[in-house]
């Protein structure tokens, strides 16, 4: 998003417009209102990078309008407070120290609502000890995490990840964010995302499909309604942070495959057999609920059939534009019963769509 359409004062307006621009597409399938979900105005990104711009002895962070044009970031009243109160900081450590300003290329920033955040240091030189005690130095007087990146090195000083906790209808689930690993950016937008879900779904027979689970975002609140819950991931990074998620979150009903949709659609259809698979035997799961969060392209055709065979459809969209292609389909076999919009990303023409399908009674 351009830094110059930052206006914390017509943010109600801007959303609005949004709203009229992508609600008309979907009247055709829910007649009822749907639920708009905002975002706060100001401190709702819990990610945020930088490329570093050197002038002498100064550096500046920058963002580019056009290749070759930097803008100089002295405020990022969009990033949580937590990263937003750590840029001055930084930016004056930074250039009192020859090794860690020289051939500094980039930053990123992961951070959560209570503050415990990674800061990563991405490098076109290589990381060597000298490096790594003035890193140590840094990491202390920001209080962060700290890791340093370069060609074919990694250097974590601390850990790698942050953790995030979320209170969802009362009660507290612990993730763990991991460096490279894609987690919700607006955590206030994201609970409610969760909480809608959970209180829209039918969650009181059958088991849970979850595909593209990530790192457990939906996962874990939903295994406490369900009798059990199938998940799947390709991601290795994303399957180890549910895994220690899981396990941080005592939560004992759900089985994680680390599978690929399509992969998936294909063993449930019995197209061949996985060895990921050989010690579970599917038949035992009662799907009666779908969960999917796909990428911008939707579902494919192969998952968009295996989804429209399952009763109820949890269907989480980044993409206005292909969820309604997938609901040309789903819609001969299911109808709406619950529509939402997230405003995830504000002052940018994207929203995140959420909708529950029920299996129509004559199908």
């Amino acid at each position: 998003m351009p830094l110059s359409q930052f206006q914390p004062q017509i943010y109600d307006a801007v959303l609005k417009q949004k709203l009229e621009h992508t609600l008309p597409a979907f009247e055709s399938r829910y007649r009822a209102k749907p639920t708009i979900i905002a975002s706060a105005a100001r401190h709702y990104r819990m990610r945020a990078e930088f490329r570093m711009w050197h002038t002498g002895d100064t550096i500046d962070f920058v963002m580019f309008k056009a290749p070759g044009q930097p803008r100089v970031i002295k405020e990022f009243p969009l990033a949580c407070k937590p990263i937003s109160e750590r840029m001055a900081a930084l930016k004056a450590l930074l250039e009192t120290s020859d090794i860690l300003r020289q051939r500094l290329f980039q930053v990123e920033f992961l951070s959560t609502q209570d503050g415990d955040t990674l800061l990563s240091l991405i490098y076109h030189k290589k990381l060597d000890q000298d490096w790594q005690d003035a890193a140590l130095l840094l990491q202390k007087k920001l209080a962060v995490q700290l890791i340093g990146r370069s060609h074919k090195q990694k250097v974590v000083l601390g850990r790698d990840f942050v953790t995030e906790t979320l209170e969802l209808n009362g009660r507290h689930f612990s993730y763990r964010q991991a460096d490279g690993v894609f987690t919700q950016p607006n955590a206030g937008v994201n609970r409610r995302m969760i909480e809608w879900v959970m209180d829209h779904a039918d969650c009181d027979s059958g088991d849970l499909l979850e595909l593209y689970c990530g790192i457990g975002n939906f996962t874990l609140p939903l295994a406490t309604r369900f009798r059990r819950v199938l998940a799947t991931e390709i991601s290795r990074q994303a399957v180890s942070c549910a895994r220690a998620n899981i396990s941080a979150n005592a939560i004992e009903n759900i089985t994680l495959v680390r599978m690929s949709s399509e992969d998936f659609t294909a063993a449930m259809d019995g197209v061949r057999p996985y060895r990921r698979l050989r010690d579970l035997d599917l038949q035992n799961f009662d799907l009666r609920t779908v969960l999917v969060d796909p990428p911008r392209a939707g579902l494919d055709p192969a998952t968009l059939a295996l989804v429209g065979r399952i009763p109820q459809i949890v269907y989480i969209s980044c993409n206005p534009a292909t969820l309604l292609q997938n609901l040309e389909v789903l819609g001969h076999t299911h109808q709406v019963a619950a529509l939402a919009f997230f405003d995830q990303f504000p002052y940018t023409p994207h929203l995140e769509c959420g909708v529950i399908l029920k299996r129509r009674a004559s199908t």
